[in-house]
């Protein structure tokens, strides 16, 4: 089950992620979390590669990796999106408007996103959320609509019906030069800790958080705020602080270039034009204003500045690939690893086709040879008992035939006709027939006793039984817990009780040891469970193998 589960998160990621990069860093991320079991890091690493819509299947794919008794808390760190579309209706004569704010269009290559929501607000009170797509207007799909064609057809009506389905992710791009980029709901956290949602998502400069900030102004007695504000782009709409004057009572209040107004005096600046927003500020001489920490930031950058941040992120990410670059050299290992099983299951294959054909013939000669033997006895003999016939060899299932042992020097015997000549001969035969069906691996043995189909998924699983002679002598290597995945036989050395049963080779993957499935096993609990089962009473070792390439190994052995 746990491999058909990776499969189908592979075929996933194979998908979803073109990037070679991206997806090593993925792989990498997945196994230092099962290294370090910190979920939060986890999830912060996975947002940095599951950025943009179409990847966020890979969240729903990842979970099965997650131990059970982290499954409810990475359900509560990952985004929530749905399949299923909600229908609101909206009334736009409402003299608080829609109460939400919305970003994208064709001209961005994305769909309409809604990336504000005003407290209690009828877009809030309806259910609607920061990072919902909408996806009809009045009935009309909007998916190949600009902007401005979408904002038209929101005015037609006075009732507005909006279909929506939740994503969890807003489009970022603040010119038509930069590409588009994508920022999830919950990033943005205020400096009490709260969740802000509505007003999450919108983009952070050199990886800067963007957080809420309430200032309280007294103008009684002073000359001006010392601030000059400026409307935001169509992209970017916004009253945004363009200047702070140094030493004024903006600057000493913590305001900054590029901080976003979003409320004055409990007045929504939203969707305030500049006018609106210039008669607020002088409406009174005692101000509460809400500010977002560098929110248009970009808006005002000098050509230097710019550059300094493209630098920036450039360094970023040639550090990140620095780091991932060991995780690309071991998927090329794995890569390689899989071609050379393919390329020996081929020749394992060829030679069991020949096995066969040599045995067949075989048995047509020992069939001729006893037919003739039994047609000259009853001619000969009568009814006599008749001699032991030839038997037949075992099927050899080993990949290549054992040797035939030496004969010892044959005992003189007298002949008292030719025929009883004929008989010695074919006993002769018989004994050097048991010899070459030497069996190293047992025949009645059905893996499907103790795997499952995935398990073994058409790969030649064999059970060997090994006297017990002075020393196993088998190295091991890998483990469930490695890059290999599995446990597998590095070295056999000569003279061992292995070496001589002959079935096992370097390269083959230990899978159970009497009756213990060790699939899943680390390294030192295989060289711990193969110790003890060598070690315990009996005279034989049960051994189940699958049949694996051979490599050179290097990583840490244990002999036995």
């Amino acid at each position: 089950m746990e491999r058909k589960v990776a499969r189908e998160f592979r075929h996933k990621v194979e998908l979803l992620i073109e990037n070679e990069a991206e997806k090593d860093y993925l792989y990498d991320v997945l196994r230092m979390y099962h290294q370090s079991m910190d979920l939060p890091v986890l999830v912060g690493d996975l947002k940095l590669v599951i950025n943009e819509p179409k990847r966020l299947p890979l969240f729903d794919a990842i979970r099965p990796l997650i131990p059970l008794k982290h499954q409810v808390e990475y359900d509560l760190l990952t985004p929530k999106r749905s399949r299923k579309l909600k229908e609101v209706r909206l009334d736009r004569t409402h003299r608080d408007g829609l109460g939400l704010s919305v970003r994208g269009g064709l001209e961005f290559d994305c769909g309409l996103y809604i990336s504000q929501i005003v407290k209690d607000g009828q877009a809030g009170n309806v259910g609607l959320q920061v990072g919902d797509e909408i996806v009809r207007i009045n009935g009309y799909s909007i998916s190949s609509c600009i902007h401005e064609e979408v904002i038209s057809l929101i005015k037609t009506k006075k009732i507005v019906s909006l279909k929506v389905r939740h994503v969890g992710m807003i489009p970022v791009k603040s010119s038509s030069d930069e590409p588009l980029k994508w920022q999830f709901v919950d990033q943005y956290v205020s400096e009490s800790g709260e969740k802000k949602n509505s007003i999450a998502g919108l983009a952070s400069i050199g990886g800067k958080e963007i957080k809420e900030k309430k200032v309280f102004l007294s103008l009684v007695g002073t000359k001006g705020m010392g601030i000059s504000i400026s409307s935001g782009p169509t992209q970017k709409p916004g009253i945004y602080i363009s200047n702070v004057k140094p030493g004024s009572l903006s600057a000493e209040v913590g305001l900054e270039i590029g901080d976003q107004i979003v409320e004055v005096n409990g007045v929504d600046f939203t969707n305030a034009d500049h006018k609106e927003a210039v008669r607020a500020l002088k409406s009174s001489r005692s101000l509460t204003i809400t500010v977002l920490t560098g929110a248009g930031r970009e808006l005002f950058m000098t050509d230097e500045e710019r550059m300094a941040v493209e630098a920036r992120r450039e360094l970023d990410r040639q550090e990140l690939m620095q780091q991932k670059r060991v995780a690309l050299e071991t998927n090329k290992i794995i890569k390689e690893q899989q071609e050379k099983e393919r390329q020996r299951q081929m020749e394992i294959s060829q030679k069991t086709a020949e096995e066969e054909e040599r045995y067949k013939k075989e048995m047509e000669k020992i069939e001729a040879v006893e037919s003739k033997h039994n047609r000259e006895w009853e001619e000969d003999w009568g009814a006599q008992d008749r001699p032991k016939s030839p038997k037949s060899p075992r099927t050899p299932k080993s990949r290549s035939p054992a040797p035939p042992e030496k004969k010892n020097s044959s005992t003189a015997k007298a002949k008292s006709s030719p025929d009883e000549a004929s008989s010695l001969s074919v006993e002769d035969e018989e004994e050097e027939q048991d010899r070459q069906g030497f069996q190293k691996y047992e025949e009645e043995f059905d893996p499907y006793s103790m795997f499952s189909s995935d398990q073994i998924d058409g790969r030649d699983v064999r059970l060997l039984r090994i006297k017990k002679v002075g020393q196993l002598d088998v190295v091991l290597e890998g483990g469930a817990d490695s890059p290999l995945g599995k446990l597998v036989v590095s070295s056999v050395y000569e003279g061992g009780a292995a070496d001589k049963h002959g079935g096992i080779v370097p390269g083959d993957e230990l899978m159970a040891v009497n009756g213990k499935i060790l699939i899943d096993a680390t390294l030192t609990e295989g060289q711990n469970a193969l110790a003890r089962a060598w070690n315990s009473g009996g005279d034989w070792i049960d051994v189940v193998i699958t049949v694996s390439p051979p490599k050179e190994y290097e990583d840490e052995v244990t002999f036995f």
